[in-house]
């Protein structure tokens, strides 16, 4: 089972500062590493991630830095941006969105919900856990479940 998301920056920077192994945001970290999440992106948004994570004040060593770049590079998948007409409150949220509406069935998976529209795959990192176990666990009750096809929004 293999789930394809954008990582919100702030999720990542969350993980890397977190001392709670059990956090939600730690826990997507995880699933970035152990491949069940198969990360989405570009060249703005590796910039971004490694702008950001160079910041002085998260204090994060090179080697930290670099293991996280490599393991979406590596694990991921490179997408252009597929242009939209959301109008976002930061307009540096707008590549992440984009990207995200670039593959089917992928989800944008953010700690700060409300700067995106209002869409199904658009989640928390708590929201991506649960989708990721019910997966994992399908339900018995049903003959089939349709796949979510969220399309070019």
């Amino acid at each position: 089972m293999k789930v394809y998301a954008v990582i919100d920056t702030n999720v990542i920077i969350s993980a890397l500062l977190s001392r709670h192994q059990d956090s939600a945001t730690v826990k997507v970290l995880d699933h970035l590493y152990n491949r069940t999440i198969i990360p989405i992106y570009n060249d703005e948004i590796l910039d971004e991630y490694t702008a950001v994570l160079r910041r002085p004040k998260f204090n994060f060593s090179e080697r930290t830095i670099n293991a996280t770049i490599e393991a979406i590079r590596k694990g991921g998948v490179r997408s252009d941006r597929l242009s939209s007409d959301e109008q976002l409150p930061d307009s540096k949220d707008v590549v992440f969105y984009e990207v995200a509406l670039s593959v089917d069935d992928s989800f944008l998976v953010t700690g700060n919900i409300k700067h995106f529209p209002k869409k199904p795959f658009v989640v928390t990192p708590a929201e991506m856990l649960q989708i990721i176990q019910e997966m994992k666990s399908p339900r018995t009750d049903l003959l089939s479940e349709p796949t979510a096809r969220y399309g070019k929004v």
